[in-house]
């Protein structure tokens, strides 16, 4: 006898197939507001209507962000869907790599270059389905759109407000250019890197290019705190563990001929391990201020020097749950195994504290132009993937149900 509170596979399939075309309707209209961290006003609007439209209560938990409610009134698994919702200040080239868009966004300036549009379109799409199967559930669901991933300005607000709640297991979901489209990672353990911001300027004594030794070059100095540190990372860093060393920018005047007072460096760490992280920026301070001594400067360290972020670690038990349910499905050639993404994400805040899946949804497909790397002008969405999303977050509700006691 079939259970009741459940769903089978062909009723997901046919939920997800139903609103594929309002998925990828969702999903352009938000690519062509693409607002950045904290100003995801339209966005949050549009969110906003949708869950007026389906008679869902809501609050607004941070300046854009959004949580919706779903409650069975039956006792049941309490489980908390997310998305992001932000853009980046990255001008949006017309073009993928192989021809033109589908959609734009209306700013210029900006452009959904990391794939929340997606995201957004695809929580969406599956709070409309819940709320169609509402007498099929049990339990709770919160629908959480979190403003400001990329810099993490929402996070803190949205978790609050998940703290005064009752939350068995959260799921959230990023497209991947890393992965074939129509494939899906669940993979548990670390999935994304924790991060750590380098940011701090070499304090000297100006001068005439022509006489170094009347000035203290600051530049000298961090060149050598550079050269420095990659010598500690080789005898410091952990065997076995991996900790990026990303230095983007070392700036220190404009004129050839005039040592300048000040010079700048910075960058990024990234890590799997966020005690080996902590570790990592203490090596970095230390060498910095000894190099810094040797050569008579002072280093002033900056506010995002230090460990930001955790790695994303997918909880062993409900990855367990996650794979099981997709490969049933999905099938095999569509539930795969990937490497550990070296980027970060807010979510791994989620996962320190509640146990869940962050599933990496695949949408490489270079015939039709789309593999670009995130944050790239050229990065675009494959829409037919987002139906298989859809499908993914609906069978984990489907699956958490059923081992719900």
């Amino acid at each position: 006898m079939e259970e009741r509170n459940s769903m089978t596979n062909e009723e997901i399939r046919q939920q997800a197939d139903m609103l594929k075309d309002y998925v990828i309707r969702c999903r352009r209209k938000v690519h062509e507001f693409a607002e950045p961290s904290g100003t995801e006003e339209q966005t949050s609007a549009f969110v906003r209507k949708e869950m007026e439209d389906l008679g869902l209560p809501y609050e607004r938990v941070s300046a854009t962000g959004l949580m919706a409610v779903l409650d069975t009134g039956r006792p049941g698994p309490h489980m908390a869907l997310r998305a992001d919702m932000d853009a980046l200040s990255v001008p949006e080239s017309r073009e993928n790599l192989t021809g033109p868009r589908t959609c734009l966004s209306k700013n210029p300036a900006t452009c959904h270059a990391c794939g929340h549009d997606a995201h957004t379109a695809m929580l969406l799409g599956a709070m409309k389905a819940l709320k169609a199967k509402e007498d099929r559930l049990r339990g709770v669901f919160y629908f959480c759109f979190e403003e400001g991933e990329e810099d993490g300005r929402g996070v803190a607000d949205m978790l609050k407000a998940l703290g005064r709640r009752k939350v068995d297991t959260v799921w959230a979901i990023h497209v991947y250019a890393g992965l074939p489209s129509g494939t899906i990672c669940v993979d548990p353990g670390p999935r994304m890197a924790g991060a750590a911001g380098v940011e701090l300027t070499v304090v000297g004594k100006g001068g005439h290019g022509s006489r170094p030794d009347m000035a203290v070059n600051p530049v000298m100095c961090a060149a050598a705190i550079l050269t420095n540190v990659a010598m500690a990372w080789v005898n410091q860093i952990t065997a076995g563990e991996t900790v990026t060393l990303g230095v983007t920018s070392i700036r220190g005047g404009d004129t050839g001929n005039v040592i300048p007072d000040t010079a700048a460096i910075k960058g990024s760490l990234r890590f799997f391990n966020i005690e080996e992280g902590r570790k990592a920026v203490e090596v970095f301070k230390q060498v910095a201020e000894h190099t810094a001594a040797m050569n008579r400067c002072a280093v002033e360290f900056g506010p995002r020097f230090k460990a930001l972020c955790g790695p994303v670690i997918n909880d062993k038990r409900y990855a367990a749950i996650a794979r099981e349910a997709l490969l049933e499905i999905l099938g095999e050639e569509c539930v795969v195994s990937g490497e550990p993404w070296y980027a970060s994400e807010s979510f791994s805040r989620w996962l320190a504290a509640y146990p869940g899946v962050f599933a990496h949804l695949g949408t490489k497909n270079p015939e039709k132009g789309f593999g670009a790397a995130h944050h790239n002008s050229r990065f675009d969405v494959d829409e037919e993937v987002l139906s298989l999303g859809l499908t993914a977050t609906l069978k984990y509700v489907d699956a958490v149900q059923k081992k719900y006691e």
